[in-house]
């Protein structure tokens, strides 16, 4: 059998790429969370002013594999790459492919000059948590990730 082919992502991805997100948000108890939509896939990636790039791993016609990042900026450190989703289908995992996106996004920080890499990981997941420590990487618990929803967003008023 052949090695799923390892690219940059693509327009024509964005069906796969959202059926792999659904994945996701069940895997992580949440698919009812999920509310992008192909359209938004569209604009954000492949719009005037693309905010995010991704890697996919394609076997065939079907895409197995995802990582997702985007650029953020870190006051302390400057340029800094943002790894958003890393998911493989579950028929494919613990054959590598999560470490080749990996290893594609942390080439993706180097080539971009990116001071550091950063993401997250749910406290029970850990097939997740143990992928990370063997890369060797840092898990934080000590900060807290703070959000607005959307509907918290509009109805945001300023306080004091």
């Amino acid at each position: 059998m052949n090695s799923p082919l390892l690219r940059r992502g693509e327009e024509r991805d964005l069906p796969q790429v959202l059926g792999l997100i659904g994945e996701l948000a069940a895997y992580e108890r949440a698919p009812e969370a999920v509310t992008n939509t192909l359209e938004m896939l569209r604009h954000d990636g492949f719009g005037p002013a693309p905010i995010f790039g991704f890697f996919v791993l394609e076997s065939g016609a079907e895409i197995i594999g995802l990582a997702l990042f985007y650029t953020a900026y870190s006051t302390w450190k400057g340029r800094m790459l943002y790894l958003e989703d890393l998911v493989v289908t579950e028929a494919a995992r613990r054959g590598g492919h999560g470490r080749r996106l990996f290893d594609a996004v942390v080439a993706e920080a180097l080539r971009t000059g990116a001071q550091r890499l950063k993401w997250q990981v749910l406290d029970w997941n850990e097939p997740a948590i143990g992928f990370y420590k063997r890369l060797g990487a840092n898990l934080d618990g000590e900060w807290l990730n703070g959000n607005l929803t959307a509907e918290q967003l509009v109805a945001y008023e300023s306080v004091g």
